[in-house]
């Protein structure tokens, strides 16, 4: 137990034979349960994390692959049927630091915040110790996720390193949220509708312990990308229409029109002066000016509401 909670690891598990017994290991005693979730490994991952012998662990099988959104999933909800107060995601590739998660679950379970999660980019560590790609990668991800999720303070989206109190893990409608890689960036997007209160706590990045990325960047960020515009339009939708309202919708729905006939209508122009001659009107210009200046300032006023709503969620 952590403050006089119940402290459970959900570790989501796929082909981790090599590192599953040394991440089990390092857990914590503070922590009561332990939730290996297999994802369907095609080594023996499961064996390995029963060798251990831990009577903390309960091995969890999926039958196919789901992704390690799924994976969590089904972690999250074998301790919220335990009535777990305080559930902790872990990877069980080695790469979070077990020292870590005290800081991070202690958070949670005295009550100052529904969902804590580990940052890497804090420490001035992480450009040297991350792979640069992962780097680069997330740090784009990251600021797509705090335009899609709300939670502007919030950084390192990609980060799974994560603690969440059972009543809001109970609010959550888990099996809407995505299944596979973008799983932590959706996750965001569904507690801003709940107005859970997240914060970041600094993490150090642990590398080259034999971990293996099944990650490709060149589809990763597309899919993740495409997930957050639905993921913003969701939350616009379920926020600030349905359960609440809030004149930010407008200001965003005036930006994206404006800014898009604005950048059609210019590089309509720009076509034409190129490939038929002719000259530009100064009211064609000015209307382009007009229209990209207004879409602008209609975008960051959207912005700027979206962050005074959500400044106390942390």
């Amino acid at each position: 137990m952590l403050e006089g909670k119940r402290v459970a690891v959900v570790v989501p598990a796929h082909d981790e034979e090599a590192l599953i017994g040394g991440t089990i290991g390092r857990i914590p005693d503070f922590v009561d349960r332990i939730y290996v979730v297999d994802d369907a490994s095609r080594d023996a991952t499961a064996a390995r994390a029963h060798e251990v012998g831990d009577p903390r662990v309960e091995l969890v099988a999926h039958d196919r692959n789901r992704g390690v959104g799924a994976a969590i999933v089904t972690g999250y909800k074998c301790a919220a049927e335990e009535g777990i107060d305080v559930t902790c995601v872990m990877a069980a590739d080695g790469q979070m630091d077990p020292g870590d998660l005290e800081t991070i679950a202690g958070a949670v379970a005295r009550g100052e915040v529904d969902y804590a999660k580990a940052n890497r980019l804090f420490t001035g560590q992480a450009w040297q110790l991350m792979p640069r790609h992962r780097y680069l990668g997330n740090a784009a991800l990251s600021m797509l996720t705090k335009i899609a999720s709300g939670y502007w303070h919030v950084a390192d989206s990609q980060s799974g390193y994560t603690a969440v109190s059972l009543p809001m893990l109970r609010q959550l409608d888990l099996d809407r949220i995505y299944p596979r890689y973008g799983f932590p960036n959706d996750m965001l997007v569904h507690l801003n509708v709940w107005n859970a209160r997240v914060r970041d706590f600094p993490s150090r990045p642990i590398y080259g312990v034999g971990e293996r990325s099944g990650i490709r960047l060149s589809r990763v960020i597309p899919s993740i990308w495409w997930l957050l515009v639905k993921g913003f339009f969701w939350r616009l939708r379920e926020k600030y229409v349905i359960r609440d309202f809030h004149p930010l919708v407008f200001f965003y729905a005036l930006g994206m029109v404006m800014t898009t006939l604005g950048l059609a209508l210019g590089t309509y122009v720009a076509v034409e002066r190129i490939f038929l001659g002719g000259d530009i009107t100064a009211g064609t210009a000015t209307l382009i000016a007009l229209l990209l200046v207004s879409g602008t300032q209609f975008t960051l006023f959207a912005m700027w509401f979206d962050m005074e709503s959500n400044k106390d969620l942390r």
